[in-house]
């Protein structure tokens, strides 16, 4: 045996020997922000860690590299309490010692949105970019399942391989390991994901800690060895073996170069190798030449196993944090960015980057999987709960400011027909297709400033004394809107103008209710509020008697228990029993829904409600329906003991609470006058602890399978869980709908941020949605109590019932879903000329099937970013006209928004407008160059 060292890198060789086998040892650390301990503390053990890993790199030129976890927030945690190491840092970094990105944050990509998962793989590549380097590693180690795009989303970053633990093979609580059935044959296998796109999978099949503090002494290294070869080689395809050197939160093993010398010396027919994911990588491509690996399809989501521990009912942990999250992206990647990108292509104003960075890194701070899966402990949901402020905070700032900025653009100079006191505003539609719909604006009628020189007194008393009435809202084409008036009455309010101190006034405010009909994609249109006799078109009521409401789309009757009959008139179809409510004991943790042993759910089903007329105007009718109800208030005294002695959830026995609680659910169902769905706003003040509470919609449509916005594609699940699934439930993630059809018509239900669904086993395809999840414990790997995971008080939700004729994609049905997450936006505006028309698209597509994602400026080019992707597993055809500015030219892109070939006209000239084939769920980006 002859010992070699080459730059750094220690191997033990045995000359002439055959089929030798390498030990790839990795060192790094999965570094958890935040979890069973509070940020700050994480924090400090961070600081540590590093200022010891760079110690080690300087003292020891054998402890060859570091993987820094696969997320660049590190160096931002790092050198916010350590800036005077930034130099000894960045030179380990661009010396290859250390391995950064490509993500921002380690995500949890179920629960984030298609974009904020682009965003996160932007950003962690632009912060690598800073130090030259980047490590392109496709790492997911311990993402709750993995996504099926992320295949594409890797390929179209040059990325051709995936590192994950889940998904594929049961990885239990506390990195426990199953041998039970899975889908590859190796821990190595070729991911496949809807579109084709391919990369080669390495699973973490002893986890991401199988390497983990190497002993010195060689008889315990000994022990170590024999296991640790053994079960590696137990499932790897070649006789590279992978072995991670770290795991939750690890020290550094400081004295891991002579584990590995050791190591060598015990076992000659293996090189022990201080590696890396490249050379790990290489060496495995290099090694397979002559092995199949299996072909695994799609979502990862732990299917082939028994169902206890697959972490999916995260998706249900402090529910409050996902709506949070819902409204912060929603916000910054369907309203800031879009409204600042046309606002910065008419020349209006500088796109604000730097803000939009800032604000999506404060979210992203959220996006890790122990934290916005709301399963640590009380301390880090607190503060996330001030992330989400902040990010918010900033994105309508920039709302705001573009939207005024685009209003100032848009001539509304024919309104000066109507004198002086007309009152301009601007309604945007930053989703991707036209939208009808319900809008409420508010409007000053008249102002007065403290500048003025009037005393406070006099201004108060001048606008109390201003009239409302008399007036009537039109459109630029001087159409009369029917609307609803509600005097708001005396307002305070200021102005923070670019050039001066701030500028406080008095105020008279009205809230204007209308139906904003045909509002382009992507694009505006104008109305005002104008002094005229003339009354608005009658319109009919929608109210259809004490328990009806139609119109021309939709007929909904309530019953006397408040559950829905939606008819859809385009399909006939008639859906009955929807919206009951089912609340069920909780016995598991932020983690696992486990109800208890024989104890059946409750439901409202023949539960008597109050129902009464709420809203009958010309543009919307609303139904409140009131459940005055009774649940259990906790789980019962087994219950304390079963938790303190941490029993596996699974063989919990505790039960229900023979004390009851009062349960009141305030239901708000409404229908618009152009509506194609019936919204639901659902109210109640949970006081009960250990349940869950589900909004269950009945489908009775037969069909084996159902479809689910996941990320960037709708993705098809079956409705039946494989053989090996044991866990009575088999609830799923799912990002704006779910989705149960047939050929001929369907059944989308719509939600914003309720993340949690399941397709029921019923008989009658029921889509259940959790509206609340009530838990104790963190749960894992010890004694975590979190009594604000009982999410006691107030709480809300959302939905829409959206039913449809055929295919979702191509009715319209998941476009509608799409945009109920996306709010307008509207604006007060003067009278003024501009370079904008009255009703105005910033751009014009047409493609059945396929769905708009973002729009947005590309940091590093100035161009116009755009992003559609396709929601069929077949190709679709693209059709794009923009009307920003002069442009120029258009080129197809990818998720890190690098030029890729131009788009050429029928003669062969660069053109901004183009037709493009979208392949089989294909995401596509567009740059639109222009000459401003």
């Amino acid at each position: 045996m002859q010992e070699r060292t080459e730059s750094g890198r220690v191997t033990f060789i045995l000359a002439n020997a055959e089929n030798r086998r390498t030990a790839h040892i990795i060192s790094h650390t999965h570094w958890d922000r935040e979890w069973y301990l509070p940020y700050e503390k994480h924090h400090v053990r961070l600081i540590a860690l590093m200022d010891t890993l760079m110690d080690t790199l300087e003292n020891d030129k054998e402890y060859r590299s570091f993987y820094l976890d696969g997320q660049t927030i590190i160096i931002e945690d790092y050198l916010q309490v350590r800036p005077d190491q930034r130099g000894r840092l960045e030179k380990w970094i661009r010396e290859g010692r250390i391995h950064i990105g490509p993500w921002y944050v380690l995500q949890d990509a179920f629960l984030t949105s298609s974009e904020a998962n682009v965003r996160n793989l932007q950003i962690g590549h632009q912060d690598a970019a800073r130090y030259d380097t980047i490590a392109k590693i496709g790492y997911f180690p311990d993402t709750f399942g993995n996504i099926g795009q992320a295949p594409q989303l890797m390929r179209q970053a040059d990325i051709d391989n995936a590192v994950f633990g889940r998904g594929v093979k049961p990885t239990g609580f506390n990195n426990t390991v199953s041998d039970a059935a899975y889908e590859s044959s190796f821990s190595e296998l070729v991911w496949e994901g809807p579109d084709g796109s391919r990369v080669l999978g390495i699973l973490f099949a002893n986890w991401y800690s199988n390497g983990n503090e190497v002993p010195v002494d060689e008889a315990e290294a000994k022990v170590y060895w024999d296991r640790k070869l053994a079960d590696a080689g137990k499932y790897a395809s070649t006789g590279q073996l992978l072995f991670m050197n770290g795991c939750d939160h690890q020290p550094i093993q400081t004295d891991l170069s002579e584990a590995i010398r050791v190591a060598g010396k015990l076992y000659p027919d293996t090189d022990f190798v201080h590696s890396n994911f490249p050379d790990y990588l290489a060496s495995l491509r290099a090694s397979l030449h002559d092995k199949e690996l299996s072909v695994v399809r799609g979502e990862l989501r732990s299917q082939r196993t028994d169902g206890w521990s697959t972490l999916v009912n995260t998706a249900s942990a402090r529910v409050y944090l996902k709506q949070m999250n819902q409204v912060g992206q929603t916000l910054l990647e369907k309203v800031a960015e879009p409204l600042a990108a046309f606002a910065h292509a008419a020349g209006r104003a500088k796109y604000p980057q730097h803000l939009l960075t800032y604000a999506w890194k404060t979210l992203m701070q959220n996006h890790p999987h122990d934290s916005i899966c709301g399963c640590s402990v009380d301390e880090v949901h607190r503060e996330m709960v001030t992330r989400f402020d902040k990010s918010r905070h900033v994105a309508e700032t920039i709302v705001d400011d573009s939207a005024l900025a685009l209003a100032g653009a848009v001539d509304t100079s024919a309104l000066a027909a109507y004198g002086r006191d007309a009152l301009p505003l601007v309604v945007f539609n930053t989703t991707g297709w036209n939208r009808s719909g319900v809008v409420e604006v508010e409007l000053d009628v008249a102002r007065v400033y403290y500048r003025e020189g009037i005393s406070p007194n006099e201004m108060i008393r001048m606008m109390k004394g201003i009239a409302v009435t008399g007036r009537t809202l039109v459109d630029s084409d001087g159409k009369a809107i029917a609307c609803t008036m509600e005097d708001l009455g005396l307002q305070f309010d200021y102005e923070l103008p670019d050039d001066k101190f701030r500028q406080p006034y008095w105020a008279r405010r009205v809230k204007l209710t209308f139906e904003a009909a045909e509002v382009p994609a992507l694009g505006l249109k104008t109305f005002a509020w104008v002094l005229d006799s003339a009354d608005a078109a009658a319109e009919t009521s929608l109210v259809t008697g004490a328990r009806s409401m139609s119109n021309g789309n939709l007929s909904v009757d309530i019953a006397e228990d408040g559950t829905l009959t939606v008819t859809d008139f385009a399909s006939g179809r008639t859906y009955r029993d929807l919206l009951i409510y089912e609340d069920a004991g909780d016995i598991g943790n932020e983690y696992m829904f486990k109800q208890p042993d024989a104890e059946p759910a409750l439901t409202t089903k023949g539960f008597a409600a109050e129902i009464r007329v709420i809203e009958d105007s010309a543009c919307r009718a609303a139904f409140e329906i009131v459940h005055r109800w009774s649940v259990p208030a906790s789980a019962d005294e087994l219950f304390e003991q079963e938790k303190q002695e941490a029993v596996y959830y699974p063989e919990r026995k505790a039960g229900r609470s023979a004390a009851h609680v009062p349960f009141t659910i305030r239901s708000v169902v409404s229908l618009e006058r152009s509506g194609t769905g019936v919204g639901v706003s659902v109210s109640f003040d949970n006081q009960a602890k250990d349940h869950r509470v589900r909004a269950l919609f009945p489908t009775d449509l037969i069909t084996s399978v159902h479809r689910v916005d996941a990320i960037f594609e709708a993705a098809v699940r079956d409705n039946e869980p494989a053989a090996e699934w044991e866990n009575p439930s088999n609830a799923q993630h799912q990002q704006a709908f779910a989705d149960v059809s047939d050929e001929k018509q369907g059944l989308t239900i719509a939600n914003k941020g309720l993340n949690e669904y399941e397709v029921l086993r019923d008989g009658r395809n029921t889509i259940a949605v959790t509206l609340l999840r009530s838990v104790a414990e963190l749960g894992d790997w010890g004694v975590f109590p979190t009594p604000e995971a009982q999410c006691l008080g107030m709480q809300t939700a959302e939905l829409l019932i959206l039913p449809h004729q055929g295919d979702g994609a191509v009715s319209g049905a998941f476009a509608s879903a799409y945009q109920f997450q996306t709010p307008w936006t509207s604006v007060q505006t003067g009278v003024h000329g501009g370079t904008l028309a009255p009703v105005h698209a910033f751009m014009a597509w047409e493609g059945e099937g396929i769905a708009f994602s973002s729009a947005k400026i590309a940091e590093a080019s100035g161009d116009l970013m755009l992003r559609w992707f396709n929601l069929r597993p077949e190709s679709a055809v693209l059709d794009v006209r923009p009307n920003v500015g002069v442009a120029a030219s258009a080129y197809k892109s990818d998720v890190l928004e690098r030029a890729g070939e131009r788009f050429r006209s029928a003669e062969g000239d660069a053109a901004a407008a183009f037709t493009a084939e979208l392949g089989p769920c294909e995401i596509f980006t567009v740059g639109i160059v222009s000459e401003r």
